[in-house]
């Protein structure tokens, strides 16, 4: 089967030729002729059965690439295009001056840089990482002495701008912080030193470390496993730095005696301070089979954020390399849930009993009337406390707070009410039969929630019409002056005499 050309790269250059260019395709082993138009390629060498690079004879315009084999010649159209391109031109290297191990990445900054297809640190090829048309980023490969730095494109070779490679001195390793550590290794060891910078590899005996960050001066690593006293050695490209101790050493397992607080709401959220000992490096706290988030961790103390539960007894446990510690309860308590109040109503000075009802209120540590604390809280069951109403104004949502948190609206009638204390201002008539009977019209305030109306402690029967005005039925007594008298959850009104004349 004749050759097949399934692509070139670069697809134009200068019409001088010499451009370097790639060929892709099948078929090529054997192959006795590559062609740009008529003209035959220079500098061919058949790379693979799939690849050929060459150099392209002087032509002009849009030329097909063909291959000539043993089977015949190819007929796929892959052009080549002639075009008049600008020469590259370099104006900086950033930086111009590197390690003789190379290694480093360098910035050519210039102009015409499309589609560079090398660049030469002296006589030695960079790996190029990025190409724009202003800008390469390349590898710089291992020389010495200064040398000339050139990218070739398809528009030929760029003017030189000297590189210099210079005698970097090797690593040297002053600390280890800590200089000892668990045998299951994972700590983190910081590396202090000179002559840092570009490190390949950190060694804890014949174990690599992964290497978290490096500057000259310093590198923190991630300690392997390991056991007894190992050498420690950083390797740059200037070589291999002299040895410094490090100790693995066995860890006691965590204890821990204390959790505050020791319970909380299912919802999570909450900071959990955990005291103990061999505290260090702790990887994992879990509530029964929930990792928690660590916020802060000491030799004999970390605290934690809580994660969310149902309401239930877990065992809380820390794990460092030493191990895993012993368990303590944690408690997750239910929110507290406010049905309702009795009474609803009551003076707006407050210092009246009121008795909630509801669920998980066993552990109430505070109950609010709006805004306001409650004083004299007294828990009786987990469905039921009292509290001391304050002070307060209007209608109000009466909450309770536990370690599962602070209720919140839901069934029942949590409201309760502020009363004004009932005030009496006329009675009109304010004189009556001994025998009763007499209709008596009270005005006032405060008078909607009023429970009872007394002529001389002898109780009346009422009707309250508004806020302003009640009628009441003057009961039979003995003639003579008696106090009428309103109360209501507020309390009792003050009184106007009212006059029994005899029958």
């Amino acid at each position: 089967m004749a050759p097949v050309v399934t692509s070139v790269s670069p697809t134009q250059g200068n019409p001088a030729g010499g451009t370097p260019v790639t060929i892709n395709g099948s078929g090529f082993t054997g192959a006795s002729a590559v062609r740009f138009g008529p003209n035959l390629a220079t500098n061919v060498v058949i790379v693979s059965d799939t690849q050929i690079t060459a150099r392209t004879p002087p032509g002009s315009g849009t030329v097909r690439i063909t291959v000539t084999g043993p089977m015949g010649t190819s007929t796929q159209n892959v052009f080549f295009s002639y075009t008049t391109v600008a020469a590259p031109v370099l104006t900086a290297l950033s930086p111009s001056s590197g390690p003789t191990g190379g290694g480093n990445t360098v910035t050519i900054t210039g102009t015409n840089l499309t589609s560079a297809t090398q660049v030469l640190f002296g006589p030695t090829p960079a790996t190029i990482l990025t190409n724009t048309p202003t800008q390469i980023t390349a590898t710089a490969p291992p020389g010495t002495g200064t040398v000339n730095v050139t990218v070739t494109t398809p528009g030929g070779t760029s003017n030189p701008l000297s590189y210099t490679y210079v005698t970097t001195p090797a690593p040297t390793i002053t600390a280890l912080s800590p200089s000892s550590g668990p045998t299951t290794g994972g700590n983190t060891v910081t590396i202090t030193g000179t002559n840092l910078t570009g490190a390949t590899q950190v060694l804890f005996g014949p174990t690599p470390a992964t290497i978290l960050t490096n500057t000259p001066t310093q590198i923190t690593a991630t300690a392997p496993p390991g056991t007894g006293t190992v050498n420690v050695t950083v390797t740059t490209p200037a070589g291999t730095s002299n040895s410094v101790p490090y100790t693995y050493a066995a860890v006691p397992a965590p204890t821990i005696a204390s959790l505050s607080p020791t319970n909380g709401p299912t919802t999570g959220g909450n900071t959990v301070t955990i005291t103990g000992t061999n505290l260090t490096g702790a990887t994992q706290v879990l509530f029964g089979a929930t990792p928690a988030a660590i916020l802060t961790n000491t030799p004999t103390q970390i605290t934690v954020t809580a994660p969310a539960g149902p309401p239930s007894v877990v065992n809380v446990t820390v794990t460092t390399a030493g191990g895993i510690s012993n368990p303590l309860s944690y408690i997750y308590v239910a929110a507290p849930i406010v049905i309702g109040v009795s009474p609803q109503f009551g003076p707006d000075t407050g210092g009246n009993s009121v008795t909630i009802t509801g669920s998980n209120l066993a552990l109430a540590s505070a109950v609010n009337f709006g805004p306001n604390p409650a004083t004299g809280l007294t828990v009786i069951s987990d469905n039921q406390l009292t509290a001391t109403a304050p002070p307060g104004t209007g209608t109000v949502v009466v909450t309770v707070t536990t370690p599962g948190g602070t209720s919140t609206l839901g069934p029942g009638n949590p409201y309760y009410t502020y009363l004004g204390a009932p005030v009496i201002n006329t009675l009109i008539p304010d004189t009556g039969s001994s025998l009763g009977g007499d209709s008596v019209t009270i005005n006032g305030a405060n008078l909607t929630y009023t429970d009872s109306v007394t002529f001389g402690g002898t109780p009346a029967s009422f009707s309250v019409l508004s806020d302003t005005l009640a009628v009441a039925t003057a009961p039979a007594h003995a003639a003579g002056t008696v106090g009428v008298q309103l109360h209501t959850p507020a309390g009792n009104s003050n009184t106007l005499p009212f006059t029994y004349d005899p029958a």
